[in-house]
């Protein structure tokens, strides 16, 4: 998982999708992030229920409202060009004040079970601790209100969060098609699943057993987030998480046949590449390591995490071969970049 503060339900910006293609968002300080997509740079700043974001074409946005429902005002200004999601044209929006597209979630009627009452009084207060205290006490409410008190606390006490999620997955239920989140919760859960890759995914079934994951490979449990991602149905992301979690178990051959007849044609497959890369060394195949490494540093455009990565390993590929002018040359490409990245300049005097 991402270092940093305690989590919100706060939809956040995108920086992986399934296609691997949207916008890439970093965070640049508590509460500021830097987003960088196709149409230009900008920046958003904020806390809980009230965001301003400025983008290079000169719009600007102020949000305010319940991030947790997705409910909320937003005004836009400045900027230009296409239509937003209400139809309006870019001038329209420069003079306009539109609200968000979610609508106002359903209040729990009269007759509403208590446990759904007290559930959405605490999701509202975005409240981890009454979430949770819900779940212990009404069993309906017990996989909304474990999925989401545990991914609320999943960096303040991972432990615990664990074994609240491991609680959800043993029921055999999604979260997502669960009655109360279903009616009431909008929001989605962001992963950091390995260097470089982060997935932000609705919270459902998938969501919650990466985490789980994540949250057992920090504690040294390898072994129980293996068996946890090997569960969920087979994605892009269970297979780096997986790749990553083979590789450091040593379990080299399993890297190889999940990563077989890769290409390097987005930031997933470029690091799926690298482990393939690591497997084959380690396997004794240092040519084909070598040609799986070529093929993950193809496109200059990944991030620069997989390809500072895929760099190293490379290195170390041509170092076993003997052939320490190549392993220079990539050491000292990823010193110009990251002169504090593994042991960089002390790995380059070892080479003489």
């Amino acid at each position: 998982m991402a270092s940093g503060a305690k989590h919100e339900l706060v939809p956040r910006q995108i920086s992986v999708l399934m296609g691997f293609r949207a916008r890439k968002s970093i965070k640049v300080a508590p509460g500021v992030r830097l987003n960088v997509s196709r149409s230009g740079i900008g920046a958003s700043a904020g806390v809980k229920g009230a965001r301003y974001s400025a983008h290079s074409s000169g719009r600007r946005t102020t949000m305010v409202g319940n991030p947790i429902f997705g409910v909320g005002y937003m005004k836009q200004s400045g900027g230009g060009g296409g239509r937003g999601r209400s139809g309006r044209s870019g001038a329209a929006r420069e003079s306009g004040v539109t609200h968000g597209t979610a609508e106002r979630p359903m209040k729990p009627g009269l007759f509403a079970p208590r446990g759904e009452k007290r559930l959405f009084k605490a999701v509202k207060a975005n409240d981890a601790e009454a979430m949770i205290r819900v779940g212990e006490e009404f069993d309906e409410q017990r996989v909304a209100a474990y999925s989401l008190g545990g991914y609320l606390i999943s960096e303040a006490n991972p432990e615990r969060a664990a074994s609240l999620l491991a609680e959800v997955l043993e029921t055999g239920r999604d979260p997502a098609d669960d009655p109360f989140i279903t009616k009431y919760v909008r929001t989605r859960a962001s992963l950091e699943i390995a260097p470089g890759i982060e997935a932000v995914l609705p919270l459902n079934r998938d969501a919650v057993g990466l985490l789980l994951a994540e949250l057992r490979q920090e504690t040294g449990d390898l072994e129980g987030a293996v068996r946890t991602v090997e569960e969920l149905e087979p994605t892009t992301y269970s297979a780096v998480s997986l790749a990553e979690l083979y590789t450091q178990l040593d379990r080299h051959d399993d890297v190889i046949e999940l990563t077989e007849s890769l290409r390097n044609e987005d930031d997933v497959t470029a690091l799926l590449l690298v482990y393939r890369g690591v497997a084959m060394r380690e396997g004794g195949f240092l040519d084909a390591a070598l040609e799986a490494f070529k093929e993950s540093l193809r496109a200059r455009s990944r991030d620069e995490a997989i390809r500072k990565l895929a760099l190293s390993e490379r290195a170390d590929t041509y170092a076993a071969q003997g052939k320490k002018g190549m392993a220079r040359k990539d050491l000292e490409r990823l010193l110009a970049i990251d002169s504090n990245f593994a042991r960089v300049r002390e790995r380059l005097a070892e080479l003489g």
